[in-house]
């Protein structure tokens, strides 16, 4: 029964509203130590000392169950040993309570973390094995063999229900984002694009210079018409200077 309320006492937890907008180091153990507390010794030196109005450091000289505060964090943590006095100079730990806002916890033990854990993973094992054991059949002649429920498996399962509370994002956030994006994309291209797009610009401006020098080349060359030679007059007796001299000498004798 004993250990029963011990790994009862790691589920709970306990506080008094009216002391936590002034809790602090300094009243802290006042807080703890309070009849109401489930957690609290009402038979320890603390409140031996409360009931006969004496200081503090009183404690030191008493023997048995005594609270200490060990360490302070305002206004959030406060931890709290609860030990046993021997001597002035002797104690020995028994457990440890911790203020967290306001609300007090017992801090379990390395002892009830590891048995905890082992009762967890044992409780596993045990139904992984009966799960196994349900699949086995035994027959004399047969032998043992496994029969799995392969129907249930292969029925189609229902796709789950997407919570909207938990999605990534809406449609029109997602639309939204794309406009922002293509926009800054934009204004802002990356320096690949840049470069690429300077090359591509010093490529067409070189071509257009090489056309513009074709085009300066041919307005510079004087255009060359060739007419048809108008036919000469000759006479009888000149027919054979005609043929045999250039038009400019026919035409002085002439």
């Amino acid at each position: 029964m004993a250990a029963s309320s011990t790994d009862n006492k790691f589920s709970i937890s306990w506080h008094d509203s009216a002391w936590i907008p002034i809790l602090n180091s300094e009243n802290v153990l006042d807080y703890f130590c309070q009849r109401s507390n489930t957690f609290y010794d009402k038979t320890c030196n603390n409140e031996q000392v409360k009931m006969q109005r004496l200081e503090p450091t009183q404690l030191d000289y008493m023997t048995g169950v005594e609270y200490r505060l060990i360490h302070g964090q305002d206004p959030i943590l406060y931890v709290i040993r609860k030990q046993m006095r021997h001597s002035p100079n002797q104690t020995t730990h028994l457990a440890l309570y911790y203020i967290l806002a306001g609300i007090v916890y017992q801090a379990p033990d390395v002892g009830s973390m590891i048995n905890s854990r082992l009762l967890s993973s044992i409780h596993k094992l045990q139904s992984a094995f009966e799960e196994a054991q349900s699949y086995s059949h035994y027959n004399p002649s047969k032998g043992y063999w496994w029969v799995f429920k392969d129907g249930e498996n292969d029925k189609p399962k229902a796709p789950p229900k997407k919570n909207k509370a938990h999605e990534v994002s809406s449609h029109f956030q997602r639309q939204r984002v794309d406009m922002l994006l293509a926009n800054f994309a934009q204004n802002f291209p990356p320096k690949m694009v840049q470069e690429k797009e300077k090359n591509d610009n010093s490529e067409s401006t070189e071509g257009d210079c090489s056309k513009s020098k074709e085009t300066k080349m041919d307005s510079d060359t004087p255009d060359i018409k060739i007419e048809a030679a108008e036919p000469m007059e000759t006479n009888g007796n000149d027919d054979k200077n005609a043929v045999t001299q250039p038009p400019s000498k026919r035409k002085k004798r002439e």
